[in-house]
């Protein structure tokens, strides 16, 4: 699904450089089902995700900069488009759901601009953490989250939904994990408040691998909502 970038607990200001291989974005194993959930994706689609039993709700002190108990919440409806005006992104969406392993499906690897967003999780506005993820290049080039890991606290990310509101988040966050040790509980647990996470690749990529080393994570919440 989508690719990496990293910051580690710093964000990082310069983006990896396009390789010329195809390159694999993996996502960690994560709990899942409405606020956890697994990832590991590849680029040719799938992931490593079996939703194993769902974890108890698990606040991040880093993303959880203030209080947001008493954000607004949005009543379900899906996400159609993403804007984050400080990385320059205006992406549609696409669902991604489980493969019949578990497995949650990438996004289309030959769509440099196009986020997936976990559609058996909160959607974003909704109670709960919406997981949202995309590429930070393809075998093709640069894609929509190549800057992600530059984004600070304090940006705004706005997402139109199908009921014609805009959630706006407001970035608490951005951390970067190894793959080898990614706090799923941490990222993917559920809230009692609306969240988002933001993912991608990060760190160095490993041409032997195919693969970047880490995974680029944002923290953020909702801040408000309006009509379009």
């Amino acid at each position: 699904m989508a690719d990496q970038q990293s910051p580690q607990p710093d964000p990082r200001a310069k983006a990896p450089a396009s390789r010329p291989l195809g390159r694999a974005m993996f996502f960690p194993a994560a709990a899942v089902v409405l606020g956890a959930l697994l990832i590991h994706n590849s680029l040719p689609g799938s992931s490593d995700a079996k939703p194993p039993a769902r974890p108890a709700a698990a606040a991040s002190a880093t993303a959880r900069a203030a209080d947001h108990t008493a954000a607004p919440v949005l009543r379900r409806s899906a996400p159609t488009r993403l804007s984050i005006p400080r990385i320059a992104v205006n992406a549609p969406f696409t669902k991604l759901t489980l493969d019949s392993t578990g497995k949650l499906n990438a996004p289309p690897p030959n769509n440099r601009n196009l986020v997936g967003w976990y559609s058996g999780g909160a959607t974003p506005g909704e109670r709960g953490t919406s997981i949202i993820v995309g590429h930070v290049d393809t075998q093709t080039g640069p894609a929509v989250f190549l800057q992600l890991s530059t984004l600070k606290p304090g940006n705004k990310v706005d997402i139109s939904r199908e009921d014609g509101t805009v959630a706006t988040f407001e970035v608490d966050a951005v951390e970067s994990f190894s793959k080898d040790d990614f706090p799923d509980e941490r990222v993917y647990a559920d809230t009692s408040s609306p969240e988002l996470r933001l993912i991608t690749c990060g760190g160095d990529y490993d041409d032997k691998a195919k693969d970047y080393e880490e995974n680029v994570v944002v923290f953020a919440h909702l801040d408000k909502a309006r009509l379009a």
